[in-house]
């Protein structure tokens, strides 16, 4: 059965402290069965695919409460992780670097009051497509800690912005109450200010007070054009494609090398969040020999509906609704970057198919240790209970991918579709919503990175 219903709370945050508001259903809005965790909750588990309470584990492939786990994947119940990158149990870790001051932290130097109602980043938009929008809807409709201040887009006014922003024709009707007041946009009533600059130097981010600027214009390839945001008064920015000059951050892979010092991140691609996690465990499970990831994913706003002229490629030129297109993608190269054992072992390919949105990798790698089909499903069953709660998931149904539009994980594990031949060489199939999920990955780096600075 589909795990559709899990809390999505990452081991990142909640041993910094933070209670996890990003609650998200697994699957698309159709899969209305079920009850959700709320939000800032700790409620007592009725199903093993629910957020854990702070209780010790039942099942044995979870880690005995107080003793260190033996797998980096296993987290730990109820004690203070050893890294950060483990999951917690859902209690506040105590740390040396707070104090009982009292105040709200204002910056970085002052410390913290040491309880769960901490300032929330105030984050601006730059660039109001998919993704752009999609973060604000899902920060909006699932309570988020943080709060958007700023959206700006050259080529959008803020009537426009509110239309694209309440009629969805993937995601439906955005529920929440839009309105327009000038050049301020709000929704359920707060007020987002709005602009139309084509550069960051232009916006004026320091005024508004802006703690992080989620870039996601797609222009902004390199970390020297995204510090003009810096430049502007952010003081943080996370690029959502790959950027040249500025390191590359996939949640539930790499953040244990996060360096707050860095001003400029990126969170790499859908792809790259969608296969990396999924290698990851296959790797410290099986030892990934060698492998090629192949991404299907739908058609983006800069295909053209009919054959044309394309800057890229003569490929890109050809129509998006007609044709299967092949094209190379950045993620082969981000993968050994947030996966360095895997780097020059693991490449990865593109198709374009004439859909909206829902996305499938294929991972078909050699590996090193002999493995069945049942032993990767049990390895990723574990770490969907574990360290990748909320980020990878299994499904044993006969599903498509229109049944994942709207999915929060990173990557769905399809059991039933996977194949093997042998016992070192085998197809790894899995689904994800290439804007959806990794809008919310964009939001977790962002509360991951917010965490970090205030410790």
């Amino acid at each position: 059965m589909l795990n559709l219903l899990k809390c999505s709370t990452l081991k990142s945050f909640t041993e910094l402290g933070l209670k996890p508001n990003l609650i998200i259903s697994a699957a698309s809005p159709r899969f209305k069965s079920g009850k959700q965790c709320t939000s800032g909750k700790e409620e007592k588990p009725k199903k093993k695919e629910q957020c854990s309470s702070g209780e010790k584990p039942k099942k044995k492939e979870q880690c005995s409460s107080g003793e260190k786990p033996k797998k980096k994947e296993q987290c730990s119940s109820g004690e203070k992780p050893k890294k950060k990158e483990q999951c917690c149990s859902g209690e506040k870790p105590k740390r040396k670097e707070q104090c009982d001051s009292g105040e709200k932290q204002k910056t970085k130097e002052q410390c913290d009051s040491g309880d769960q109602e901490d300032s929330v980043p105030r984050i601006a938009i730059n660039g109001f497509g998919r993704i752009g929008r999609t973060a604000l809807r899902i920060a909006v409709e699932h309570g988020c800690p943080l709060e958007i201040v700023a959206i700006n887009d050259a080529n959008m006014k803020t009537d426009y912005m509110a239309y694209l922003l309440k009629y969805d024709s993937t995601y439906g009707r955005f529920i929440s109450d839009i309105s327009v007041e000038g050049t301020q946009l709000v929704v359920d009533g707060k007020t987002i200010c709005t602009y139309n600059e084509s550069e960051p130097k232009n916006i004026p981010w320091k005024d508004l007070g802006v703690d992080y600027v989620i870039e996601a214009t797609g222009r902004m390839t390199t970390a020297k054009k995204a510090e003009e945001h810096i430049s502007s008064g952010a003081k943080k920015v996370v690029v959502t494609v790959p950027c040249e000059g500025a390191p590359t951050f996939v949640v539930g892979v790499n953040l244990d090398d996060y360096d707050s010092c860095k001003n400029v991140v990126s969170s790499s691609s859908g792809a790259t969040n969608a296969i990396a996690p999924l290698a990851k465990i296959i790797h410290e499970n099986f030892e990934i020999v060698e492998g090629i990831a192949t991404a299907i994913q739908p058609v983006r706003s800069s295909q053209r509906t009919i054959d044309g002229p394309s800057s890229k490629s003569w490929r890109e030129g050809r129509g998006a609704l007609q044709n299967i297109i092949t094209r190379s993608t950045a993620a082969a190269k981000a993968l050994g970057q947030v996966l360095p054992d895997l780097d020059c072992k693991l490449s990865a390919t593109s198709l374009r198919v004439p859909l909206a949105t829902g996305a499938l990798v294929d991972l078909t790698c050699r590996l090193k240790k002999d493995a069945s089909l049942d032993d990767i499903k049990c390895a990723l069953s574990e770490a969907a209970e574990g360290c990748m709660m909320g980020i990878i998931d299994v499904t044993n149904e006969k599903v498509v991918s229109s049944d994942f539009v709207g999915s929060h994980y990173s990557c769905i594990y399809d059991s039933k579709a996977s194949m093997a031949v042998g016992k070192k060489f085998v197809k790894l199939l899995a689904w994800y919503d290439s804007e959806y999920g990794y809008a919310c990955r964009v939001i977790d780096l962002i509360k991951f990175m917010h965490a970090e600075q205030k410790s």
